[in-house]
Order: C-alpha cells, then structure tokens, then sequence
C-alpha cells in the first residue's frame, strides 16, 4: 500500500496538503486521486473512499465551522430511526462552500446567530465533530417539518419526551429563538394527550 494512502487511513481516511513535508507527496496524492485511491474533497484535502462512507466525517477538515445538524443529530442522540440520506452540515447563510458530487454532503444556511446557540462538541466514529445539542435538535425538527414530513418531526418530539435527560426549559428558550414556539406547544400538547 502507498505510504500516502497508510498515512491518510491511520488518520481516519482523510489527508490534507498541508500535512505534508515534500513535493514527492503531492505527486503521490496526485496520482492516487487519478487510480481512485483517493477523492478530493476540497481544494488540499483528500479522502480514503471508504471514509467518506462511515457513519461520520471529519466535518471540521472537510468543512471549517461546520455543524452537525438535523438528520445525523436525530440519530446520534437517539431521536429517529430514519437513517441520514447524507451528512446533514450547518453553515452561516453568506458563506460559500464547495462540496464535490462524490461527497454526501447537504448543507443548512443558517443565520449567524442561529449558529451560536444549542451546539456542543461530541465524538462520533473517532472525529471530534460539533453537533446541535438535544433541544436544539428538537427544534429544528419543527422548524424543518415541512421538509423532513411530519411524521419525522412527530418521532422525534415522541422520543425526546421519552428522555430522562430532557431539559424543557431549554427546548421553550430555543423554540423561541427559533420562532417555533406556538408550534411546539401545539406538538407537544398533541404527543401527551
């Protein structure tokens, strides 16, 4: 195996230019990208195909700042059972990222201070990823509702009453940041009846 593709495996898949200390490594990424050895990401980062179908990637290497959110958040904190149809990546609405079609990325443009709110770090498959915390994500369920169904949204408000861990004082505060407060009184008055 090519020192290039051990060194980027050892890494959970995933190598950039920058990591590397001779021209002769750029030439090596070169041409494993052109046997399919490798993909390109973004401009200087490179990925073992096999990482980029984990249950999680290095969002912070493929996309700075990026945030873990809807679909992927449900599922890390046990929300849903619908498994992600990509990797679910928040984003400040100005900002322009380029995803390459090989990638199963979605992007979320949120305004900047929706970003500052209900995140936390977690480690998911060994990479250190922020991820919309609980309450967070719970609102983002109705505030996507249109777009995920109900029946998504519905499951998700059903499995976060269901935890000991709930905090909905939170949920209210966050709700009301979000403007879906109304909706999530009427969600959860229907869920407890």
């Amino acid at each position: 195996m090519d020192n290039i593709i051990h060194k980027a495996t050892s890494q959970g898949g995933i190598i950039t230019t920058a990591e590397l200390s001779k021209q002769s490594d750029y030439l090596k990424i070169v041409r494993a990208k052109e046997r399919g050895e490798l993909i390109r990401v973004r401009h200087g980062v490179y990925a073992v195909p096999d990482a980029l179908f984990n249950t999680m990637i290095d969002v912070e290497r493929v996309i700075p700042n990026g945030i873990v959110c809807l679909y992927n958040a449900w599922a890390y904190h046990k929300l849903s059972t619908v498994i992600p149809p990509s990797f679910c990546i928040a984003i400040e609405a100005k900002r322009k990222v380029v995803i390459p079609p090989t990638l199963p990325v979605e992007l979320y443009y949120w305004k900047k201070e929706n970003l500052e709110f209900g995140v936390m770090n977690a480690e998911i498959s060994g990479y250190h990823v922020c991820i919309t915390d609980l309450e967070r994500s719970v609102c983002d369920a109705i505030k996507y509702r249109n777009k995920i169904g109900m029946d998504v949204c519905s499951e998700v408000i059903r499995n976060y009453l269901k935890k000991k861990n709930r905090n909905l004082t939170c949920l209210s505060e966050y709700a009301k940041r979000l403007r879906v407060a109304n909706i999530l009184k009427n969600y959860i008055e229907i869920a407890i009846e």
